[in-house]
């Protein structure tokens, strides 16, 4: 914290704050942060007559990070237009814990503090590896995709060398409209568990079907079962 020159951050912040394009607030903001290599990006806030897209002065700065070169924000200054301090929005500290951290600093009134302090419980890469690590998300190939939530997914059991194994297909022509062209538009791989061949079908459509061993039919998609299908899968 003593090898930041907060007065010069906060002196490069209140010059992009002159640069604002503020005209439907009338309320000018700039920022300047520190990167881990010594080097200094600003930004200013840009308004927008359709107010939802109006750009914070923390969004300039960290695409002025990654426009000159990338790096990690390791403290920042954010001033109004009478140059003093001013605490970021939450959606902009979101945006300074994925490219500071929780070590980065942010200056204060008072005294500079941490994006720990200003984003306790934060959101971050963590939580996705956390699912997708271990479990990753089903992918639908892109020239799949306009297909999507479309047609029926039937899973069913296989055998693999001389075991039992689960497998689905994705059916082109049932859930759509009556005469659609029919047709397996993607056959999956095989799974040990029907569970992770049913996660495969919902990645792609809101009905999936299990077939059991013994020819049996069970609903396993969203909301209720149909009429023709009054067992759930469990």
């Amino acid at each position: 914290m003593t090898d930041i020159d907060w007065a010069q951050l906060r002196a490069a912040a209140t010059e992009a704050m002159r640069h604002a394009y503020a005209p439907y607030s009338t309320f000018p903001v700039g920022a300047a942060a520190l990167v881990d290599d010594g080097r200094v990006v600003v930004g200013c806030n840009v308004e927008n007559a359709a107010y939802g897209v109006t750009l914070c002065a923390e969004c300039g700065v960290v695409s002025s990070l990654h426009a000159t070169g990338g790096g990690r924000l390791v403290a920042l200054s954010c001033v109004d237009a009478t140059g003093e301090p001013l605490m970021p929005c939450g959606r902009c500290r979101q945006l300074l814990w994925e490219h500071g951290g929780p070590e980065c600093l942010i200056e204060s009134k008072t005294r500079p503090l941490r994006m720990a302090e200003l984003l306790p419980h934060a959101f971050g890469v963590e939580d996705l590896e956390a699912v997708t690590g271990e479990t990753p998300v089903p992918v639908v190939p892109e020239r799949l995709a306009a297909w999507r939530g479309r047609g029926t997914v039937f899973v069913h059991p296989d055998m693999s060398a001389g075991q039992q194994v689960w497998t689905a297909y994705w059916e082109r022509s049932a859930g759509d409209d009556a005469g659609a062209e029919t047709g397996v538009l993607e056959e999956a791989p095989s799974w040990d568990q029907p569970a992770e061949a049913i996660t495969w079908g919902l990645a792609r459509t809101p009905r999936v079907v299990v077939v059991d061993e013994t020819g049996t039919i069970f609903w396993a998609g969203e909301g209720e079962p149909p009429l023709e299908i009054p067992v759930r899968w469990s």
